[in-house]
């Protein structure tokens, strides 16, 4: 009898712990679901031009109160945007054509109350490769924001590089950077949802040959005109031909 009562004790408090094991599992995926909603990656352009081939997009995200305070009490972070070309193959692995990277260093200024922003062609490592940059400075952190979420005319490759008449894929990923953060702060950070900013858009992209492209669509602005966003490092003008990117059936992005 005693052993009876002791099994079944047994197997009351296991099937309780798988209960509390589905339960955490099935919050983990409502949050992260919850928060890929307000990450995303939107009006994915390619143009062809004589001298490269240019990308623009608009990287839609929110920061949390919890790094919204971070950089009010002076820890600058740091978005990392990372467009990779490949050859489309159906008998073969796909070979990458071209891979390009740009770092975006964010931060608020308490003497001029004014948030800066720091672009960087490239994987900056640290404060040292954030020295020879392009920066500007906004009022508010609505309009620094929006100008990291607006991509206008980023250079990811050569023209020589592609094939005008090939089929190639797109694969554009942004995260925000927790390995640039002070090196106490990432231990506390790490796993933390509010510290998750991540968003990714894969693609078939087409370029097409055509006698002329029309220059940046107008919803690539925001309605209230915010100031404008930091120029690319290099982006010079040209006749392009534009080359829509059609999107995969699934775009992932987390908060």
């Amino acid at each position: 009898m005693t052993v009876s009562i002791t099994h079944a004790l047994k197997n009351a408090t296991f099937e309780a712990f798988l209960r509390f094991l589905l339960g955490c599992g099935l919050s983990l995926l409502l949050a992260g679901a919850s928060a890929a909603a307000n990450t995303e990656i939107t009006q994915l352009r390619t143009e062809r031009a004589e001298d490269g081939i240019y990308l623009s997009a608009v990287l839609r995200f929110e920061l949390s109160p919890v790094v919204e305070d971070a950089l009010l009490k002076g820890i600058a972070v740091v978005f990392v945007l990372e467009a990779d070309i490949y050859r489309d193959r159906w008998y073969w692995t796909n070979p990458r054509i071209s891979s390009s990277a740009r770092t975006l260093r964010l931060a608020y200024q308490p003497l001029t109350r004014r948030w800066r922003v720091n672009l960087v062609s490239g994987l900056a490592n640290g404060s040292a490769g954030l020295r020879a940059t392009l920066s500007q400075s906004y009022e508010t952190l609505p309009e620094a924001l929006s100008a990291i979420g607006h991509v206008a005319r980023w250079r990811i490759a050569e023209g020589a590089d592609l094939d005008p008449d090939g089929v190639y894929l797109l694969d554009l990923s942004f995260r925000l950077d927790l390995s640039q953060l002070p090196r106490p702060f990432q231990i506390g950070v790490a796993g933390q949802r509010d510290w998750t900013i991540t968003a990714r858009a894969k693609g078939r992209m087409r370029l097409e040959n055509a006698a002329s492209a029309p220059v940046a669509p107008a919803a690539m602005a925001p309605a209230s005109a915010p100031p404008a966003p930091v120029p690319a490092a290099s982006a010079p003008a040209g006749p392009a031909v534009s080359a829509p990117v059609v999107p995969a059936a699934s775009a992932e992005g987390t908060k």
